[in-house]
């Protein structure tokens, strides 16, 4: 843990534009109609992507360690949560500029092995104005020792306390259009063999944010653009290309409860959101 420390802090500054043609692909993704002044929420997953060269790509499609994020010596990670605030919209031309940091690093033994958690913090801002506040959470562990099963479809799954339901099933095509969206090549989202055979998952992993993306989506539908002051998810369990899932949701006293939902009845993510 101490030869972490000097990552602890130090902060990485890159620079964007809200481009109309990013913003119409966005919408072409989720096949909703583009918006004509501000982005969507969830969009700020597309600005300050990661621009590693080729050569420092390491063998899992990720840039190799030890640059921004540290050195953590475990084979496998995933995104699986975030928790943001839309402090603003983001208009379509504004300038970007995200700070980020790594917030804490911290270590726990799981039913899996070994996992370390890296939290970073993100602060993006449109035209100089603050517009989102997020804090992302990385999981680094040992390889499964157990292949994970993709779920079987069920039809005994009780979604009667939903208000909200949308079902969608993510194919390769829209995992790669994401993957393209947000320059994320890691190979668990379009590299069958690679997934399979190295990774050891029954399918492709569809994406955390993607998930995340998808249910934002949901509350537009329902509330209309820009209808959220908060919202934060966590992945519980992956998601395979191909497997039915449902997105659901509903008002609480305390806001938005949210939830991607497996085909048999699982929650693969949990979600919340705080109307605008």
């Amino acid at each position: 843990m101490g030869s972490w420390d000097s990552w602890i802090g130090k902060p990485l500054v890159a620079h964007d534009l809200v481009a109309p043609a990013a913003v119409a692909r966005f919408a072409a993704m989720l096949d909703a109609v583009p918006p004509r002044q501000l982005a969507p929420q969830g969009f700020h997953w597309c600005l300050c992507l990661p621009d590693a060269p080729t050569a420092e790509i390491d063998v899992d499609g990720h840039p190799k360690r030890g640059g921004f994020l540290p050195p953590v010596d475990l084979p496998r990670r995933m995104w699986v949560a975030s928790a943001i605030r839309f402090l603003a919209p983001l208009p379509i031309g504004a300038a970007i500029e995200r700070v980020s940091t790594v917030a804490a690093i911290g270590e726990k033994q799981g039913g899996s092995g070994k996992l370390v958690f890296v939290e970073i913090d993100h602060l993006i801002r449109a035209d100089g104005a603050e517009a989102v506040r997020e804090r992302q959470t990385v999981v680094y562990r040992e390889p499964a020792a157990d292949t994970p099963a993709a779920p079987s479809p069920s039809d005994g799954s009780d979604l009667s306390g939903w208000e909200w339901q949308r079902g969608v099933t993510p194919s390769e095509v829209l995992l790669f259009r994401y993957s393209a969206l947000t320059f994320n090549s890691h190979r668990i989202h379009y590299d069958l063999p690679y997934a399979t055979g190295t990774e050891g998952y029954p399918g492709l992993i569809v994406q955390g944010p993607l998930m995340g993306s998808l249910l934002l989506d949901l509350c537009t539908q329902q509330l209309g653009p820009q209808a959220l002051a908060a919202f934060s998810f966590r992945a519980h369990s992956p998601a395979f290309a191909g497997q039915a899932l449902t997105l659901v949701g509903r008002q609480d006293s305390g806001g938005l409860a949210l939830a991607v939902i497996g085909g048999d009845g699982h929650t693969i993510v949990s979600a919340a959101g705080s109307p605008a």
